[in-house]
């Protein structure tokens, strides 16, 4: 099956999406920046096919979000790092499993706790705003056209109302 790339469509959810939304790579990135690092260790934790795998690895790679690193020269050996970018993904991964949880979870329990190192106390992930700290919910936020927004492919219907709302907000 051919992927049509999202890479192009003015919208920042499409944009990441196209990298990250596969959930091959999302699960890759979860054991990257939860420490399993090394390309068997990886294979056997997802029990994911060795090529999808390296196919996987080698797209992130080359999008910036993970590096490779040699750990051993005899026989050589590489594991992955989050880059800064790759780090920047694990508040998103947070809210799916905080949502993942809530709708999903199993009766025990959700399977991982996060524990703060700072406060000590186990906690859940938030969302909110960045001035009042209030939390952000589709109730209470508006979407209105950022300066690289544009009408195209993925934004032929959502573009023109976000500009609506806007003309709407400035009468």
């Amino acid at each position: 099956m051919t992927r049509t790339s999202l890479a192009g469509v003015a919208c920042s959810i499409a944009r990441a999406a196209d990298l990250v939304a596969d959930a091959w790579t999302a699960l890759i990135m979860r054991d990257v920046l939860l420490g399993v690092t090394r390309f068997d260790d990886i294979a056997e934790d997802l029990g994911i096919s060795r090529k999808v795998l390296a196919a996987r690895l080698a797209r992130l790679v080359a999008e910036g979000v993970l590096t490779r690193e040699r750990y051993q020269d005899r026989p050589p050996r590489e594991h992955y790092r989050a880059t800064e970018k790759g780090a920047h993904l694990y508040p998103v991964l947070l809210a799916l499993m905080d949502w993942g949880d809530r709708w999903y979870g199993a009766e025990a329990g959700p399977p991982v706790r996060l524990r703060h190192h700072p406060c000590g106390h186990d906690t859940a992930p938030v969302m909110m705003c960045a001035h009042c700290r209030e939390p952000l919910t589709v109730a209470d936020t508006e979407a209105l056209p950022g300066p690289g927004g544009r009408v195209g492919p993925g934004t032929r219907v959502l573009a023109p109302r976000l500009m609506t709302n806007q003309e709407n907000r400035t009468k």
